[in-house]
Formats: structure tokens, sequence, C-alpha cells
């Protein structure tokens, strides 16, 4: 039976629970062993190839690429928990382990349980809202959870409370956004397998450009139909040896901007806040907070 990531996210959540995990790094051979399955490091396999599982005897068994470092390792053993809690398929031989590039179905929801049992979020958001918005934050996070960058990056996403948004991009295409619930009520929308936006600083990064320091875009050249406005900031690392671009990006005052209407001279303006409803009272609040946020920013 199909299964979404909705569905595949209550399942980890409702497995996570057995174990109760209260400590940070979480110890990953409990959840193994919540799985009656044995970890088994192999320095055998292919540097492509992250590790698999099997069953034998009733047992089940992670093999591990043990030339990996350990943070690739822990994600391994929960992505391949994944796999046993939800009896999805096994699809590592399309492509290796760390592309994005025309990722099966399966694998991209593994790699989402894996990031939630490393990154449990009672644990993870207090960890986010404490952080400073910037790769160094997500840096901080990744080595005291010992998960990997990418999948601390795109989890401390998910779970802020900023309106950000972080950016995978493999080989100059966009391959998927983690955004933060702010961005989404705001209908920022980023779309998958396009390429990098033509101005934006990653495609400069990936030319070649130095990143020392996020610069200023603007926020529709990321956006799809995007009438708000507004400024972000744009942080970017490249890995090279993979060709991967990985971006964060977050309003620099940390506030969603109106919303935008035409005038009768078909010019974009602001729309003018009214603060009462039709029926003369308060309208309800829209969750938008109108002064800066708490967050630190470089």
């Amino acid at each position: 039976m199909a299964i979404d990531e909705f569905t595949a996210v209550l399942r980890a959540r409702e497995f996570m629970r057995k174990v109760n995990p209260t400590t940070i790094p979480v110890a990953v051979e409990k959840y193994a062993e919540e799985a009656k399955a044995m970890i088994r490091p192999q320095a055998d396999l292919e540097p492509d190839e992250a590790g698999y599982s099997f069953q034998s005897n009733g047992r089940y068994f992670i093999c591990t690429n043990s030339n990996n470092s350990p943070e690739r390792q822990r994600f391994t053993v929960c992505h391949e928990l994944a796999h046993i809690k939800l009896k999805l398929p096994s699809q590592h031989e399309a492509l290796p382990w760390w592309s994005y590039a025309k990722r099966p179905l399966a694998e991209i929801l593994c790699d989402v349980i894996a990031a939630e049992l490393l990154l449990p979020y009672d644990l993870f958001k207090p960890e986010v809202e404490k952080s400073d918005v910037s790769l160094a934050g997500v840096d901080d996070l990744a080595d005291r959870f010992q998960a990997s960058f990418t999948a601390t990056g795109s989890r401390f996403a998910a779970v802020v409370s900023t309106p950000l948004a972080f950016v995978l991009s493999e080989q100059g295409k966009i391959r998927y956004a983690s955004r933060s619930s702010p961005l989404k009520d705001a209908g920022a929308w980023i779309a998958p397998r396009l390429d990098l936006p033509d101005v934006s600083f990653s495609k400069k990064v990936r030319a070649g450009a130095l990143s020392d320091r996020p610069e200023h875009v603007d926020a529709d050249i990321w956006f799809s139909d995007w009438e708000r406005g507004g400024t972000l900031l744009e942080e970017v690392r490249h890995v090279a040896q993979w060709d991967q671009t990985l971006t964060l990006l977050w309003f620099e005052d940390e506030q969603i901007p109106p919303r935008m209407v035409r005038n009768d001279r078909g010019e974009l303006a602001e729309q003018e806040e009214d603060l009462e409803g039709d029926d003369g009272l308060l309208k309800e609040l829209d969750g938008y907070l109108r002064w800066p946020g708490k967050h630190r920013r470089r």
C-alpha cells in the first residue's frame, strides 16, 4: 500500500515514543534495539554504498559503511530502520547515497524518517530557537546532534519559527526545499527541478564566487508567483565533490512582508493593514509578528 510523507512521519513518531530519547545526541542503538535489529559496520562496501539491511532468522541486520563518517553511519542506521518499520522497498541501486537527482519516493521518505529519528522535535526545536540563523548555527547543531549538515539544515527549516528555507541543489538544479511553517502559510513556494535563479548568490557561488557572508537578494527570484516583495538574506555553501549547493534563505528582519496589491495604475503597492473585520471587531490574529524576531543574525 502506498504511503505518504505525513503518514510516514506519524509512524516514525509513534516508534520514537516507544524509545523516548532524552539525550543529545540520541542513541541510535536504542532505536535498533526496539526494532530488534543488530548494527554491523562493514569495511568492504563500495564508496557510493552507505549501507543496507536484511532479515535472518526473525532478526534484522543493519550494515553500514565503516569507511563513512560516524554521522553518516548514524543516518544510515536510521534510514534502514525506516525501511524496516515502514516496510518500504529498498532502491539504493538507483543512485549513490549522496545524490538527490531523481531520488525514488521510498528513499526520500526514509531520509525524512531518518532526520526525524536523529533530530527529534522535542529535543531539537528548543535548541533551534536558541540558535543563530546562519549556516554556522546549523553546523553547531549538526555537531551536537551528530547528524549530517544536510539533514540538520533541512530539519532546522522545518521546525524554526522564523520565515526561513533550506534549499538543496545538485548540478545546478533545485532538488528540494524545506520551508518553515510561516513561509508555507504565506505561500512561499520554491519549485523543484528548476535551474538555480540566474541572479541568485547560490548560482554565483557554484560558479566559483567566494562565500564568506550572506548576500541580499529579492525574495521573488526564489519564490514562485511571489507578490509580497521583501529582501532575503541568502547564505550559501557549495560542495564541489558532489556538485551540491546548500542554501539558507530568510528575511532580513525576520518578518514576512505584507501582501501586495495592484493600484489603479497597475503598480504593486502594500496592502493597507485593516485591523477591524467587517463586523467592527478586531481581526483574528494571523500568526505573523509585527516586530523584529528574536533570533540573532549574522
